[in-house]
């Protein structure tokens, strides 16, 4: 990121915070609903040097982490498959059409009877929300392959698996890292959202849905939402520069460096 680009993101944090911390001691919003944003951050920040708060969060990262890895397992895969292969990409089509509107959270009571509270099932519906953007950029990718590259491979004698491995993957391969970090975000919602609407286990969303119950909560639902944000923009920028370094080619990336 630039530093221009940097200092404008600084400027519009600095600002919303600004704007709610007037909103709040002026009166325009109720403290009870808005608190003020510096005791907002200031609790955050309380939070952290909680050991009970961050082992909820560390629960939180590593059913995110699992259900990502589990998607990235299964999406890249499959989506090889589907993009090499016209006929299983045809025969399909259908089922993938309709399970990917589905949402994840409606699926919480089904897969909560099936596997029981706990880890598990965020796992499993984390995995199940995060596959999708991985799943069809790697099939796109697969479809901006050079086509000259591959009749080159074929023309020395190479089968469609080799093909697939010496061209077809690499081409993708920016395609895969850029669903991946759209799955990552995804990942993220889902393992929060999970822990929230689930109502059992342990998490940042456990907390957070804890904290709503409380009397005088709301201060503390807000700093449970600072610390998912954080830990969003935390991964995006660590995904994004693992990017910048395995694909400079790429054209959003030389643009960036220009």
């Amino acid at each position: 990121m630039k530093r221009g680009e940097a200092l404008l993101g600084c400027a519009g944090a600095a600002g919303a915070f600004a704007v709610c911390e007037t909103l709040s001691r002026t009166g325009l919003v109720p403290s009870a609903d808005l608190p003020p944003a510096s005791e907002v951050l200031a609790r955050a920040v309380e939070l952290g040097g909680q050991a009970a708060f961050l082992d909820g969060v560390a629960a939180t990262l590593q059913a995110w982490a699992g259900g990502l890895g589990l998607a990235c397992a299964l999406a890249v895969p499959l989506g090889l498959l589907l993009g090499s292969v016209p006929a299983a990409n045809t025969a399909a089509r259908v089922l993938i059409e309709f399970l990917r509107p589905v949402p994840s959270v409606a699926l919480i009571p089904l897969v909560s009877l099936l596997l029981g509270s706990g880890t598990a099932t965020t796992v499993t519906l984390v995995t199940y929300a995060a596959v999708w953007p991985i799943l069809f950029n790697t099939v796109y990718g697969m479809g901006e392959t050079d086509p000259v590259a591959k009749d080159t491979l074929r023309a020395f004698g190479f089968g469609r698996f080799a093909v697939v491995l010496r061209v077809a993957l690499p081409s993708a391969a920016p395609f895969i890292a850029a669903g991946i970090r759209i799955s990552a975000a995804t990942a993220l919602i889902l393992a929060v959202a999970t822990e929230i609407l689930a109502g059992f286990g342990e998490g940042l969303g456990i907390f957070v849905a804890q904290a709503g119950t409380a009397t005088d909560g709301t201060r503390d639902v807000l700093a449970g939402v600072v610390w998912a944000g954080l830990l969003g923009l935390v991964i995006n920028s660590l995904l994004v520069g693992a990017e910048r370094r395995l694909f400079p080619w790429t054209p959003d990336h030389r643009a960036r460096r220009a």
